[in-house]
């Protein structure tokens, strides 16, 4: 049953960002910052923890779990170290993630050649 739940969960979070593309018409650069954005509101919220409790890796895979994860360092942070946390906490938390990506699509730029569109 988890699996499903994740599934149908992260499925509505794709179905939203296909529809930001169809039908209102955003650019791929512009609804991702829409989804992170809304990752970063639901968690300020108080409505993206219960959401990952419920659907597992379905909230936590997409991009919206970026913005989620931006707030939550932030306010663990904040809590710690008062406003200067608000900075320190968003890069500590997800610099991880930034890293590999980084690594990542360097070594994929090493590996595969690009090609000239037609």
């Amino acid at each position: 049953m988890i699996y499903l739940t994740a599934f149908l969960v992260g499925g509505l979070f794709s179905v939203l960002g296909q529809i930001l593309l169809d039908v209102v018409r955003l650019t791929p650069a512009h609804t991702t910052v829409t989804l992170v954005v809304l990752g970063a509101v639901l968690a300020g919220l108080g409505l993206y923890e219960p959401l990952l409790q419920f659907a597992g890796a379905g909230a936590s895979v997409p991009v919206s779990s970026f913005g989620y994860s931006l707030v939550r360092g932030a306010l663990d942070e904040v809590e710690r170290y008062g406003i200067v946390g608000v900075i320190t906490g968003m890069f500590e938390i997800t610099s991880a993630g930034i890293s590999s990506a980084i690594l990542f699509s360097f070594l994929a730029a090493l590996v595969f050649r690009p090609r000239e569109k037609e």
